[in-house]
């Protein structure tokens, strides 16, 4: 089945026509954008979270763009809980062709200032919970039948000072996407990383109101110069789901602009606003549906 959404997606209509792809996460963000465009591609779309108010929303948003999309309930970071849902999903569709390990979470704390509770809770939701829906989706279906899985990371190359438990969670992904991808590739199974920079997405609107001056001047370290949007880190993960990376396993695909690539010394500023909007760097706004963060907002 094909389908023909609003989205306006880089790649073909229908190209993942009758695929399974399960999205953690996915009733916000990054999750949220994501789902819409596997859905418009034609995957039926399997939606987890914790917030029931969220992932019915954006279930009624996909289908009533005209994809497909159901959700289930889960935390993540209790194994119980995601072996069964896991196991419902298979029974419900019959086999997990995706799955898309974006759920994940921190907050702003200096390393002196993290408790062993707090950086535990920041562990267990970036990587232990991402290493147990993976696990399932591996014993109960792609074992069997194959598939690709796209673990959601972040920009921690050359550390995230302020973020330290984070940082130690996502590099510990990126260690464990590369072990999934050689133990699991002997069944079909292809395990890739996606780590996005700066993106401007509703995940800034968790952080406290003293963190809005710092937030708006990121992009000035940013050697294009301005936030990614939702849009082109969606696309970075379709294509690691599409059969065009079907020769791609235990990589990590940066999405970020070069931004750890700056360095203290090197003079060229930032580009300018019309460099930014040069053909090779413009900004892609293929969600209908987007939101701007509120830290944005004027």
């Amino acid at each position: 089945m094909t389908t023909s959404t609003p989205y306006r997606s880089v790649f073909s209509c229908g190209l993942l026509s009758g695929q399974v792809i399960l999205v953690t996460g996915g009733g916000s963000g990054i999750g949220r954008c994501t789902a819409h465009e596997l859905a418009s591609l034609g995957a039926h779309v399997v939606l987890v979270g914790r917030n029931t108010d969220k992932l019915t929303a954006t279930a009624q948003e996909i289908t009533g763009d005209g994809g497909q999309a159901n959700w289930h309930s889960c935390d993540i970071r209790r194994e119980d809980d995601v072996k069964a849902m896991v196991g419902q999903v298979v029974q419900q569709q019959g086999r997990i062709h995706g799955l898309v390990n974006n759920a994940g979470g921190q907050y702003i704390s200096p390393l002196a200032s993290t408790s062993a509770k707090g950086w535990q809770a920041v562990i267990d939701t970036n990587l232990t919970g991402g290493f147990l829906v993976a696990r399932e989706c591996f014993n109960q279906s792609m074992q069997q039948h194959g598939g690709a899985v796209v673990n959601i990371v972040a920009d921690m190359w050359g550390s995230m000072p302020g973020m330290g438990h984070s940082g130690a969670a996502r590099a510990g992904m990126v260690s464990f996407t590369e072990t999934a991808a050689l133990e699991w590739a002997a069944h079909g199974v292809r395990v890739n990383a996606v780590a996005p920079g700066y993106i401007a997405s509703s995940g800034m609107d968790h952080y406290p109101p003293e963190a809005a001056d710092m937030l708006r001047a990121m992009r000035h370290t940013v050697p294009q110069g301005r936030f990614g949007t939702e849009a082109e880190t969606s696309a970075a993960i379709v294509f690691l789901l599409s059969p065009g990376s079907s020769f791609i396993s235990g990589s990590v695909l940066r999405v970020d602009g070069a931004r750890p690539q700056m360095r203290m010394g090197w003079q060229q500023a930032t580009a300018p606003v019309e460099v930014q909007q040069r053909d090779a760097v413009r900004a892609f706004d293929g969600f209908h549906r987007a939101l701007t963060p509120k830290v944005f907002q004027s």
